[in-house]
């Protein structure tokens, strides 16, 4: 039997358990609580979503921005040295203001993230690829900034490489009739880290058709508003093109640039809907310079090109600071085709063989060809003459005018709240000058004006170069013209003007023959038609007009020389573009075979007809043929000149 000790049992029935008998969990407790947590692990990563925290991720980008950011793809993380986040469906909302709610959208955003700025709580991103981008920016129809602008300053993340995959970019700015639509996409740089973007794209600008093709930096270039951003791009706006390379200095406001900027187009008026310049029409133009922009001042410096036949050269400048733009330009040409100017006083340049033109200046070349009047009647436009000031100077060292003796030209134009001034409008022509003041008051429906002219030193055998006989003539002619019109064209101006001209000239020689011819005398012309022409002495000549509503009435009209004196009359119509006058040849000199008669300039200024007085002819011719019955040598009585004229007043103001 054992003892009555070996026998007791434990209360309760249990019996103690040997230490050596413990289970792992027990003698391990470390152990299997890093298991257990394994195993939460295991289970947790079998079930993760990281989509959990969409929510968190939105609420944290609407604090800092304002807007609202919306996750409606997956949000995904792949741990690593270098964590990737990815974004699916992403939007982000739009300023208050705007009548859409989406600023942007992606399909995806893929984020490569440097692992140890993670840890330092500053972010850095090492490669960012968007695909299918669609970004939205307004200009803010109430004048406040665009819709850009947002959020609070602040640290950005720092992004080292941007790719965007099939981007769209869609500017509209509805105060200024712009809405674009661009299509981004990167192309391989030169590093990782500057990816440059293609764009092409289109839409209407300023109420233009609008189009762009290019290149561009990285837009990461962006995020630093005051660092450059260099472009190339070509634009077309309407029949407007324009070719800019180089730095944009604030690319999202545009307020500092400087690029090299080729421009060309079929008319330079057509810039006016597009910069607020009014410029009159033109010829095709292409120029190249640099274009600035500082703050509210535009630039176009050194630039060079043709405008039309004409070469052009200088420095342009708009200053929008004030009421209405204020143009200044310094124009300098070394060759000026003059007809490429017509288009300021409302008229077509030539569009012949070798001319340069547009369809609408051929059209409207083609019409006043077709039309019989001279004076161009193209209305100015009171609305473009009220738009902008301007203070421009055109020099031009030589002009080609086949038609006219013109040498060079200096014009400088003052244009202050719809008041127009040419001070001065100076040409060279025939070896003198012609200077104008030209005053026109737009602030009226009807455009008033007055003009002063005087010319000086002019040649005679300069002025009639088209004229054989003219060509070896001698003398200088001077004159002055004072009117006041009112209309808005050329044409209605001088016909409604009043006024006075005068033109004059003092001593000198012109051919013998030309005299003669103008008197009709047979004998002398046959004469020197035998023996050669001379020169004889010219005492003066002058013509003085009062202009009364458009029409010019010749006080006085005489060209004397010691051969014949010829005395006019008459009118010449400003108004209906209309000659009338009747030039008297009163011979100095004895001669046989003289049918002098009165000479008629008349028809129009298109279509001017000089001839004799037949009537007068006619009855001098039938008195020598009624006497020739009688007997042949009495014929040359009715022929016969004794010379009657007497020398005109040349005295005074004539002679000078």
């Amino acid at each position: 039997m054992g003892s009555q000790q070996d026998n007791q049992q434990p209360r309760g029935g249990r019996r103690p358990r040997d230490p050596e008998r413990r289970i792992w969990a027990e003698r391990h407790p470390w152990l299997s609580a890093l298991g257990l947590l394994m195993l939460a692990l295991a289970v947790l990563l079998a079930v993760w979503d990281w989509n959990w925290f969409r929510g968190a991720v939105e609420r944290i980008v609407e604090a800092r921005t304002g807007r609202e950011l919306d996750i409606a793809g997956n949000l995904d993380v792949d741990l690593g040295r270098t964590p990737v986040l990815t974004l699916d469906r992403v939007r982000f909302g739009n300023a208050a203001w705007s009548k859409e709610p989406t600023m942007a959208t992606a399909e995806r955003m893929r984020m490569r993230f440097a692992l140890g700025s993670l840890l330092r709580m500053r972010p850095r991103v090492l490669d960012l690829q968007v695909t299918q981008p669609r970004l939205l920016l307004e200009a803010n129809p109430a004048g406040g900034p665009g819709n850009w602008i947002f959020g609070t300053p602040g640290r950005a993340t720092e992004v080292r490489r941007l790719w965007v995959d099939d981007g769209r970019l869609r500017f509209v700015d509805t105060r200024q009739h712009s809405d674009l639509q661009i299509g981004i996409a990167s192309q391989p740089g030169q590093t990782r880290e500057d990816a440059p973007i293609a764009i092409v794209g289109g839409g209407r600008w300023k109420g233009n058709a609008f189009k762009v093709t290019g290149n561009a930096q990285s837009p990461l270039a962006l995020r630093e508003p005051e660092a450059p951003y260099r472009i190339d791009l070509r634009a077309t706006a309407g029949a407007t093109h324009a070719h800019a390379r180089g730095i944009l200095s604030d690319p999202l406001r545009l307020n500092v640039f400087d690029l090299q900027m080729t421009l060309s187009g079929r008319d330079l008026a057509d810039l006016y809907p597009l910069t607020g310049i009014a410029i009159p029409p033109t010829p095709p133009y292409q120029l190249d310079g640099r274009f600035v922009r500082d703050g509210e001042h535009w630039y176009y410096r050194k630039f060079s090109g043709r405008v039309g036949d004409s070469d052009m050269a200088g420095d342009a400048s708009i200053d929008t600071t004030g009421d209405r733009p204020y143009f200044r330009a310094d124009l300098r040409s070394k060759r000026l085709d003059i007809d490429d100017l017509a288009g300021f006083v409302g008229g077509a340049p030539q569009t012949g063989q070798g001319e340069t033109s547009n369809p609408e200046l051929a059209a409207q070349s083609a019409s006043a060809q077709a039309s019989g009047r001279v004076l161009p009647d193209t209305p100015y436009e009171l609305e473009r003459l009220r738009a902008m000031d301007a203070d421009v100077r055109l020099r031009a060292a030589r002009i080609n005018a086949p038609r006219l003796p013109l040498d060079d030209m200096d014009a400088h134009l003052l244009l202050e709240n719809g008041v127009l001034r040419l001070d001065p409008l100076d040409f060279g022509v025939a070896g003198g000058t012609i200077r104008s003041i030209v005053h026109m008051d737009a602030r009226a429906q009807i455009i008033r004006t007055r003009a002063d002219i005087t010319s000086r030193d002019l040649e005679l055998s300069k002025l009639l170069p088209q004229v054989k006989l003219a060509g070896n003539a001698v003398g200088r002619l001077g004159g002055k013209v004072s009117i006041n019109g009112q209309g808005n064209s050329v044409a209605r101006i001088l016909g409604s003007a009043d006024g006075q001209a005068f033109l004059g000239m003092g001593r000198g020689k012109i051919s013998n023959l030309l005299m003669e011819m103008a008197g009709i005398d047979l004998a002398e012309i046959i004469k020197f038609e035998l023996s050669g022409d001379q020169l004889i002495p010219l005492r003066c000549a002058f013509g003085d007009f009062a202009i009364d509503d458009g029409v010019m009435t010749a006080r006085a009209l005489a060209f004397d020389t010691t051969d014949t004196l010829l005395v006019g009359s008459g009118t010449i119509s400003l108004r209906d573009e209309k000659l009338d006058l009747t030039i008297k040849p009163r011979p100095k000199d004895r001669s046989l075979l003289a049918f002098r008669t009165p000479l008629q300039l008349d028809g129009t200024f298109k279509h001017p007809q000089l001839h004799p007085d037949l009537g007068r002819l006619g009855l001098r011719g039938g008195i020598a043929l009624t006497l020739a019955t009688i007997t042949p040598p009495a014929a040359l009585l009715a022929t016969l000149e004794l010379g009657p004229g007497e020398d005109a007043g040349c005295g005074g103001k004539y002679a000078k």
